[in-house]
């Protein structure tokens, strides 16, 4: 096997992890092919149909610039490439998925045209892993991290999200600027006998760290139902 290093995005932030590229004898599971269809966006608002997948995720609280957030990515990372290693050595690899971030308000609506002050943000990060992935692996897992990465890994939670049906549009550019590309997709829900359920939704499709911010691409998806 050769041994690489990369960058990986973290949401909004970024950092270095060292990985090895899987031997053709080995077998992997390649969930970026697998999903495509739940992975891409158009810049035109239409609907999804998500089906519902295994992930691995962590509840966080407050903006992400904030180290509750750095940490929590941290503790997640941790756990996805760990297990991960645990399945090679099965001869059951599986591709890492991108970050996703689901975001809400506490005790209000979330409205990207007036924010909420950053101690009222409140989100959970996942990170989607096969079907054969099980909570005795994390738990193991778990146990051997904490006394290197910190108890915050025990926060890490295996489980299954639903979402069924969701409007999405591709943003293109800085975070700071998603707001036009929200609107964008709220205001076709809308028009279209939509209402928006559900939590605010977003996919990080590359790395800040290596990305231009003007380069930079974010899956804004929200589930719906029929008004």
């Amino acid at each position: 096997m050769l041994l690489k290093t990369r960058s990986l995005p973290w949401g909004r932030l970024s950092g270095v992890i060292t990985y090895f590229i899987t031997s053709p004898l080995e077998m992997t599971t390649n969930l970026r092919k697998e999903l495509k269809a739940f992975y891409s966006a158009k810049k035109k608002p239409g609907l999804v149909d998500v089906p519902d997948g295994m992930y691995l995720a962590i509840l966080g609280k407050g903006h992400p610039s904030e180290e509750e957030y750095g940490s929590a990515m941290m503790a997640l990372y941790s756990c996805v490439y760990t297990l991960k290693f645990k399945y090679k050595a099965k001869e059951m690899d599986y591709s890492i998925m991108p970050l996703e971030g689901l975001w809400w308000i506490e005790d209000g609506v979330f409205d990207a045209n007036n924010p909420a002050p950053g101690g009222k943000w409140r989100w959970k990060s996942m990170i989607q892993v096969p079907n054969y992935v099980t909570e005795n692996a994390l738990n193991e897992t778990q146990r051997e991290l904490v006394e290197k990465k910190g108890e915050k890994v025990m926060e890490v939670k295996l489980e299954r999200f639903s979402e069924g049906l969701a409007a999405q549009v591709m943003h293109r550019g800085p975070y700071s600027e998603e707001t036009p590309t929200i609107n964008l997709l709220h205001s076709w829900v809308e028009e279209n006998g939509y209402r928006l359920r559900g939590d605010h939704h977003e996919i990080y499709m590359n790395n800040p760290q290596r990305t231009k911010p003007e380069n930079l691409k974010t899956i804004i998806r929200h589930p719906v139902a029929l008004v």
